[in-house]
């Protein structure tokens, strides 16, 4: 089923995929990394001035890494504001995806911390590094696949 973003964005020829709606009814989106910060830029122009967050997830052990955005429309006089939910994809390997900061600064931590917890670049982000854990920290603690350095699991203690 598309939703009304999802129809809008296919009426201009923007490229993406629908996934849906989730259990609160809003629109799911998949964009392409390479489309990513056009198609913010023109979801910020279309009126989604307010990124309410930006979170990452590793999909499943050995597969991809995903980052997740939730933009709303902010108009004075509405009461229930529309919402969309991004999803960008990226392989475990070199996971790059554009930075949104320079379209909502309010992105700045949260790149940050799914940077530091998952490893997924951001490019263009202007300060980039490690927010949660130290900079000497070696590996990217959300991914399924992490084992944790120098972990010794006390065994058959009595």
């Amino acid at each position: 089923m598309q939703g009304r973003l999802s129809a809008w964005l296919v009426k201009h020829g923007l490229v993406h995929r629908s996934l849906g709606f989730d259990y609160q009814g809003i629109e799911t989106l998949q964009i392409k990394p390479e489309d990513w910060h056009s198609i913010a830029v023109i979801l910020y122009v279309y009126g989604y001035n307010y990124l309410r967050f930006q979170c990452a997830y590793d999909v499943a052990p050995g597969g991809l890494l995903a980052s997740v955005y939730h933009l709303t429309r902010i108009e004075y006089g509405i009461d229930q504001p529309e919402e969309v939910c991004i999803k960008v994809f990226v392989p475990r390997k070199n996971p790059r995806i554009p930075s949104i900061f320079w379209v909502w600064k309010s992105a700045d931590f949260q790149e940050r911390e799914s940077y530091d917890m998952l490893g997924i670049s951001y490019d263009n982000h202007p300060r980039l590094k490690r927010i949660l854990m130290p900079e000497s920290w070696i590996g990217w603690p959300l991914r399924k696949d992490y084992i944790t350095p120098n972990f010794y699991e006390i065994q058959d203690a009595h």
